[in-house]
């Protein structure tokens, strides 16, 4: 691989951040009439970008490091720019040539890199929760739903108080990259194939999960058609149509793409995990499994993020 490539993707994806967060603060840099302008235009986006960034760094740097202490060949992370909203990025990826013999080292590699992205952006959402305002749903406005989690709906009570009826919390910036970097987090999370949860899953069960994993795969189908429908039917009950009605059936699509994407990644590696050459996990390192699956659950987010119409 071209050493220039990780620096090269890296800042792309700092620049597509920070466009987003620009058009999230309601700055739009391509209408900018000089460079000053320019400048000015995309340090509005700062404020999403840098968190954001550092999630994702705390998070590939999480498995980079682990895979370093292994002696496991790794690349430096390959960040995904994507100058579009919501997110900026497609997140990152570490190349890792060969597979990972030794079930604590897999745990380790699949594991840290949730774990140290969660000790990044919890205090980045903790942090933009307390700078958000909680104001009333103007019924004539579209806005942007995002999704709930356990976790993030026990934040927002314990920061913000019970919200009230017709009224909900306006992310700020930094809050919505909080956000962001839960919903990447939960994402890499789900227990199938050679996602981090998966790597967790098969160092804690072995090929006992490769069938596991096989059935959750074939599962986000029937997810995304719950979803679709649970958000879509009320919807219609309620006289909606058109936009409104479609952006609200159209919340189960994530994980009809998800779906899609996954298998793709099956198939190119022709299995469904790769073995390891023992059967063997330390005591220690099976609460950190279990305690890494869990928070799965805690991070679950049935829509991912959401236009609601009105």
């Amino acid at each position: 691989m071209n050493p220039a490539l990780p620096p090269v993707l890296f800042l792309l994806t700092v620049t597509s951040t920070t466009y987003v967060g620009a058009l999230y603060n309601g700055t739009d840099p391509t209408t900018a009439g000089s460079f000053g302008e320019l400048v000015v235009a995309m340090a509005a986006g700062l404020s999403y970008s840098v968190p954001l960034m550092a999630i994702l760094l705390a998070h590939e740097f999480g498995h980079y490091i682990a895979a370093r202490i292994h002696r496991v060949p790794a690349s430096l992370p390959l960040f995904i720019p994507m100058p579009l909203p919501p997110i900026g990025t497609m997140g990152a990826l570490i190349l890792m040539p060969g597979r990972i013999t030794k079930r604590d080292a897999l745990l380790d590699v699949g594991a840290a890199g949730p774990l140290a992205g969660m000790a990044v952006a919890l205090p980045v959402l903790a942090y933009g929760i307390l700078h958000s305002e909680v104001a009333p749903i103007d019924p004539q406005q579209a806005y942007l739903q995002e999704g709930h989690s356990l976790l993030y709906a026990g934040m927002l009570f314990l920061l913000k108080g019970p919200i009230p009826e017709g009224h909900d919390i306006f992310l700020n910036a930094t809050a919505f990259a909080g956000w962001a970097g839960l919903l990447v987090t939960m994402i890499n999370l789900v227990p199938i194939a050679q996602l981090d949860g998966g790597h967790v899953a098969y160092a804690l069960r072995g090929e006992r999960h490769l069938s596991t994993s096989r059935r959750l795969r074939t599962a986000l189908l029937p997810l995304a058609l719950l979803v679709s429908a649970g958000y879509g039917l009320p919807a219609f009950l309620r006289g909606a149509q058109g936009d409104a009605l479609w952006t609200q059936v159209a919340a189960g699509a994530p994980w009809v793409v998800w779906w899609f994407v996954l298998g793709l990644l099956v198939r190119a590696g022709d299995e469904e995990h790769p073995p390891t050459d023992d059967d063997t996990l330390s005591a220690r390192r099976i609460w950190i499994a279990r305690g890494t699956l869990a928070l799965f659950i805690l991070l679950f987010m049935p829509a991912w993020l959401r236009e609601v119409v009105p």
